[in-house]
């Protein structure tokens, strides 16, 4: 096990990692044991009493943050010449076709969301095995196969983002920055966790919100009452 630094030490002797608390709580703990000197990201992880393997027990959704996630999302909208300058004045940070199309091929993908028209989704078919295992294959479930591409735009860079239940049944999503103020990151939280909970399978018996904790970047992760959500 790596020998703990003096912060980290600090940092662990002010959470008792047997307690669990409220999500305001638990937001400004995080703050507070926060060391490293970057703006660190804030991640909520939430354990679903899930069996991913069942196609009747996959969550996944969109939810659009109210405080944004505080990064620099970079945007490559793959439109036809009439949609170019609605998704510029929206905001993409890339906007073409085949140029980018010819550009992926060959292996760029230094973008974090690619929106796209249905007209287009055929010519990127075959570039699934180079978007898909990047998470960057657009999708119309997460809103990012559209027509209203101005809008899509406009919304993954206001805050939208798109999570999955993983294959150990657990949802990851970054929700935040630790400079932002502890009732932001509550609000971000709780806004995905109640996303997560309208979207509780019919299948699913049991315990559906098993756990969940929030941390930040190197940080250890402080535990969520599940009954306060």
């Amino acid at each position: 096990m790596a020998k703990l630094t003096k912060n980290q030490k600090e940092a662990r002797g002010k959470v008792d990692f047997n307690a669990s608390h409220d999500v305001f709580k638990a937001s400004s703990l995080v703050k507070e044991i926060t060391t490293v000197k970057f703006d660190a990201s804030v991640d909520l992880a939430i354990r679903l009493g899930v069996d991913p393997r069942k196609a009747n027990q996959m969550v996944r959704g969109v939810v659009t943050l109210p405080n944004g996630t505080g990064k620099n999302v970079k945007v490559l909208a793959l439109v036809t010449p009439d949609k170019e300058a609605d998704a510029k004045e929206a905001g993409a940070d890339y906007v073409g076709l085949d140029e980018y199309l010819q550009k992926i091929k060959g292996g760029w993908t230094d973008v974090d969301v690619i929106v796209t028209m249905p007209s287009v989704m055929g010519k990127l078919g075959p570039l699934g095995r180079i978007l898909g295992p990047r998470g960057l294959m657009p999708n119309p479930k997460t809103g990012t196969v559209t027509m209203d591409v101005a809008k899509a735009v406009k919304d993954v860079k206001g805050g939208k983002i798109d999570f999955k239940v993983d294959k150990t049944g657990i949802v990851h999503a970054s929700i935040g920055k630790v400079s932002f103020e502890a009732d932001k990151i509550a609000e971000n939280a709780n806004e995905l966790i109640k996303t997560i909970v309208k979207l509780k399978p019919s299948t699913v018996k049991g315990t559906y919100i098993k756990s969940i904790f929030l941390s930040s970047t190197m940080s250890p992760g402080v535990a969520i009452d599940t009954k306060t959500v």
